[in-house]
């Protein structure tokens, strides 16, 4: 393995969706001058687009997950016969057939609502390859699925060509773990959780041909896709393991009957990938190491500013899945997210699900519009900021530009449909000469110290009508140094 400097940042962080919750990372800097120049990049375009997408729509359950054995709740099968219901599930291949996908109508709405970045489930956990693959016939263009015939049916080309034509940055997600391979889940053994069903150290002629066949898969994504710029891998139990590691793991976890160390070589794969794509940014999801160049807290935002790139990867509506009859978060919900994880030096990655069809919902393009209403007033609070301290500060958001330009996003409640009089910002200063202005107006507004607190004054006209609905951002054209 390459030699890096190893930088530990432990972090004390609350966790928004839990009570007091800690955890420790640590986080490996990228030494590449062209992935660190790409990953600045990244962290200036602040809002991307998820989509998790497979035959497993047709029955809106929770993607891969109902095929493994682990004993959850929230991936119930609807048949009590495993085998039936695995047979069932894999020949979901052959009526997979979304007629009315049209990737150009879904770049255009994401662009609108000001996402620059987009990650697509090119294999899920289950396998299935949503590309045009040559390494198995378990794949969208097979003759045995039924959408092969039609001209789009390599999914992920038409998709990665239809947003980097509207100017995005384009990320593949992958799955390191593949179900449906039999040197991953080897039917000569039964299929307990979701790790590789074999002793390794055992049969690693099996395992090799596994790894063989991963970093094939990826090598086609990186070679016959034009520009990938993201390479964003899922299944992060499949990575080395120390024996002390092991032996915890069987203490304690429910999700390994036979945990064991799995290496798919990661130096060989990337060093092969940034050949075919220099620059090309690595999310090796859960695994602490040198190839997981921004961590990804999952559904959740963290309490306080995380010191090293990262993106909350968070569901709009429904799951990470297609679901029939999803509920969505309101446009105000969504906008606080954004902001929040802007102020604490994160990206969002809305996840949008589409349907059978290859359409998404209307509720999904409805909030999708609202965004980029909000986003077109607002957006340079947003794009191409840093955190300023303290970051978050009750209703206040803090972002600020390179040039010392700073702002101040006021989060309104669900029952603030009017800006207040006076809005108080207790940690900054304006400079003597500073203008304090509202974004989406050309109103200078006033402004006063009081002790150590700043109050900025909202004219009655702008309090009744505001610029633009949930959030609001002062701009402070230089602070008090």
């Amino acid at each position: 393995m390459r030699k890096s400097l190893l930088v530990s940042l432990v972090v004390l962080v609350l966790l928004s969706s839990t009570s007091a919750q800690e955890y420790l990372q640590k986080y490996y800097p990228e030494t590449d001058p062209l992935a660190l120049k790409q990953l600045e990049k990244w962290q200036d375009i602040k809002f991307g687009l998820l989509m998790h997408w497979g035959p497993y729509s047709q029955w809106g359950v929770v993607e891969s997950w109902s095929i493994c054995s682990e004993d959850e709740g929230w991936c119930r099968r609807r048949t009590p016969d495993y085998i039936e219901y695995k047979k069932q599930y894999e020949n979901l291949k052959r009526t997979f057939n979304p007629t009315k996908f049209d990737p150009e109508k879904w770049a255009l709405a994401a662009k609108d609502a000001g996402m620059k970045y987009v990650v697509f489930t090119t294999k899920h956990h289950d396998g299935f390859s949503m590309f045009d693959t040559r390494q198995t016939d378990y794949r969208i263009t097979d003759p045995g699925c039924a959408f092969s015939a039609n001209p789009k049916a390599n999914v992920t080309k038409e998709i990665f060509e239809a947003f980097r034509k509207q100017g995005f940055l384009v990320g593949a997600y992958f799955s390191k773990p593949d179900w449906h391979n039999e040197n991953y889940w080897w039917p000569n053994f039964a299929t307990p959780d979701r790790n590789v069903n074999y002793d390794i150290k055992r049969y690693p002629e099996r395992w090799q041909k596994f790894v063989e066949f991963t970093h094939n898969q990826i090598m086609e994504l990186m070679t016959d896709y034009r520009r990938v710029d993201i390479l964003w891998l899922d299944g992060g139990w499949v990575r080395i393991k120390t024996d002390e590691e092991i032996r915890e793991q069987l203490l304690s976890s429910r999700f390994a009957t036979h945990p064991q160390s799995q290496d798919i070589h990661m130096p060989d794969l990337v060093r092969k990938a940034r050949v075919k794509q220099p620059g090309l940014i690595v999310v090796d999801r859960a695994v602490q190491g040198p190839y997981q160049n921004y961590l990804t807290p999952e559904n959740q935002i963290p309490g306080k500013l995380l010191p090293y790139p990262w993106e909350s990867c968070i569901i709009m509506g429904g799951g990470w899945s297609y679901s029939f009859n999803a509920r969505y978060k309101s446009a105000r919900e969504l906008v606080n997210m954004l902001v929040d994880i802007v102020a604490k030096g994160g990206n969002l990655l809305l996840n949008i699900a589409p349907s059978p069809q290859g359409t998404w919902d209307d509720e999904a393009y409805q909030r999708l519009q609202e965004l980029g209403a909000w986003m077109r007033t607002n957006g340079e609070a947003i794009y191409n900021t840093r955190p300023l301290a303290p970051y978050r500060e009750g209703k206040i958001g803090y972002t600020q530009l390179r040039d010392g330009t700073a702002y101040a996003l006021y989060l309104a409640s669900a029952d603030e449909k009017t800006m207040p009089a006076e809005i108080r910002l207790a940690s900054v200063t304006p400079a003597r000469n500073a203008r304090v202005t509202l974004l989406g107006t050309n109103a200078n507004l006033r402004w006063e110290k009081r002790g150590s607190d700043l109050f900025v004054f909202i004219p009655e006209p702008l309090q009744k009508n505001p610029p633009c609905a949930h959030a609001w951002a002062i701009k402070i054209s230089a602070l008090e140094k």
